[in-house]
């Protein structure tokens, strides 16, 4: 199991299986990852992993339509096409 916190108003910390799909996790858990297609095309879903980048797998196409290589370098991923291989920080 990873840890993922979730920063907003609140932090909520919770548990999922190594390999989740940070959006589905967020719908699932209430975090609070704004979106509106869930499937990489619209970029609503952009997020930045504040701790723990190393924890998440590689960079997909689609976010790379939606997203600069200036934002990669600070952190941010597209919540739909990220997986979780360790504890992250999530804000968006």
């Amino acid at each position: 199991m990873v840890q993922i916190t979730f920063i907003n108003s609140e932090q909520k910390i919770v548990e999922a299986p190594e390999n989740s799909n940070l959006l589905r996790v967020s719908i699932k858990e209430r975090g609070g990852i704004p979106f509106k297609c869930g499937g990489g095309l619209c970029g609503t879903c952009k997020c930045l992993i504040e701790q723990g980048i190393e924890n998440t797998d590689k960079i997909k196409p689609k976010e790379r339509k939606h997203l600069k290589p200036e934002d990669f370098e600070a952190g941010y991923r597209m919540a739909c096409q990220t997986f979780i291989l360790g504890d992250v920080e999530v804000s968006w």
